[in-house]
């Protein structure tokens, strides 16, 4: 039987695979293309996928293809949209960086939109197959990506961890899947769901527990966190902003969409290991965080710590509930993207001057770069949850979700991410003194003027930090939309 296909649904996915070939082959041929040419095609490639995104947002309705394993709705529209512009955000750091470097060019654009190309397939994504295969391509070009400093034994070592245990969590992941679809007969999210609500014997659990540990390392969350740390610090830096965005976001939908999708009603109770999996990585990421000297290394910890405060809502995501929990993932996961990729900006700006990443690098940047100076404090003390800049609204959505739930369970962990909160705090104000507090080191001249990639690429998360943080309302109305059935 024919398969319906809806071009206008795939448009997104066809307009980024045409983008990836064009990328490919103007590099293979014109290799000296590869410096600006390359960066450019795919830009403009990114920015166009939002054509197709914002027709079908207009058009309205629900597109269903494939026996209902690839889904179009508003849903998935805004997270592809997101993941979009994360892509495009994490073009514009690498642009000057990769140029500056020994490295090859040409293919990191190509393996950049081929992972980006897997998370839109991942927010249409309503079955274990094609949910596999679209987590798969988001991940294996990040492995090549992040020992990409080939010279760089430090960038080897985190690719090769990296790769070991992702490939364990990939196995650990199938393995679960494959119990999922023996117990239920189906790979179809929606058909999961039906046979969960019927009740199935404890294999059942048992698959729901490895499916979800596999998706846990796809987010970085304590136990399953160990190649985090290494892997950021290893891997060139506007990668590890990749990886910590949009990597970990992909992760995150896939967690959202098959506990919404198939194991919300199951017998089994899935939540004990999310409450887990989000109580042991706020507590580890914030603890380790603390103890750290090298920026990077902290914001490893600190991306496994905000991965444990996203958790928060779905873990008390309650079945026949209102979609808070759901908007509560969806909003912080926006928010975050914004934070941490404008933090990361600043890394690689500083960067530029000191070409070191330690904190003590940052000392007398008040001084020295004023502007960048408070854009990178407005970054951290967002992270931290500080009002009036949008990581407080992140936290809100996340203890509106655990106050509607109310149980005791839910309670402990709002508590729990609350004097966290606290704690993470301090080691954000560790930065925040060294730019302001200290003493500059004598560095010579003074780098030259921060590139116009990085400037736009600051500058668009500066802006989503500020308005969202005054004004709310804008990305409460994104997560109105987006659990909105039509």
């Amino acid at each position: 039987m024919t398969p319906y296909l809806d071009y206008h649904g795939l448009a997104p996915e066809i307009v980024l695979t045409a983008v990836i070939l064009i990328t490919l082959v103007v590099d293979l041929v014109w290799k000296e293309a590869a410096r600006t040419v390359v960066p450019q095609i795919a830009g403009v490639g990114l920015l166009a996928t939002l054509v197709p995104i914002a027709t079908l947002a207009a058009d309205g309705g629900t597109r269903s293809m494939f026996g209902g394993a690839f889904v179009v709705d508003n849903y998935s529209l805004a997270f592809s949209t997101f993941f979009v512009i994360v892509g495009y955000v994490s073009l514009l750091l690498s642009y000057d960086y990769i140029a500056d470097g020994d490295y090859y060019q040409g293919e990191y654009y190509v393996l950049l939109l081929t992972s980006v190309l897997g998370m839109v397939v991942m927010a249409s994504s309503r079955d274990l197959i094609s949910m596999f295969v679209a987590l798969e391509t988001v991940t294996i070009p990040t492995f090549v990506l992040a020992g990409w400093r080939k010279h760089d034994t430090r960038s080897n070592e985190a690719a090769i961890k990296y790769f070991l245990i992702g490939v364990l969590s990939t196995a650990v992941m199938l393995y679960g899947m494959s119990l999922v679809y023996g117990m239920s007969g189906t790979t179809l999210l929606s058909g999961i769901a039906a046979a969960a609500r019927v009740g199935q014997p404890a294999l059942f659990a048992v698959g729901i527990a490895l499916t979800l540990g596999g998706f846990a390392f796809k987010i970085s969350a304590v136990p399953f966190h160990f190649w985090t740390p290494d892997t950021y610090e290893g891997a060139p830096t506007p990668v590890t902003a990749f990886l910590s965005v949009a990597s970990k976001a992909a992760g995150f939908v896939a967690l959202l969409t098959i506990v919404r999708f198939a194991f919300l009603d199951s017998d089994f109770s899935w939540q004990p290991v999310l409450w887990g999996l989000a109580a042991a990585s706020i507590v580890v990421g914030n603890l380790a965080a603390l103890r750290q000297h090298n920026v990077v290394r902290m914001l490893a910890y600190s991306s496994i710590a905000q991965g444990g405060f996203i958790l928060v809502p779905l873990a008390v995501a309650q079945p026949g509930g209102s979609d808070a929990a759901y908007q509560g993932v969806l909003i912080y996961v926006l928010i975050y993207a914004a934070m941490n990729l404008g933090a990361f900006a600043c890394v690689i700006a500083n960067a530029r001057r000191t070409r070191s990443t330690e904190i003590a690098s940052f000392a007398g940047l008040g001084r020295t770069n004023p502007a960048l100076a408070v854009v990178f404090s407005i970054f951290l003390f967002s992270l931290a949850g500080v009002p009036p800049f949008a990581g407080w609204f992140a936290k809100f959505v996340m203890f509106r979700a655990v106050l509607e739930n109310g149980s005791t369970g839910a309670v402990i962990l709002g508590v729990l991410a609350a004097v966290f909160s606290v704690v993470a705090f301090f080691y954000y104000a560790t930065v925040v003194r060294q730019i302001w507090f200290h003493e500059a080191a004598d560095l010579g001249a003074p780098a030259a003027k921060l590139p116009v990639a990085l400037t736009v690429a600051l500058s668009l998360t500066l802006a989503v930090v500020i308005v969202v943080g005054v004004y709310p309302q804008l990305f409460a109305r994104i997560g109105d939309l987006a659990f909105r059935v039509g």
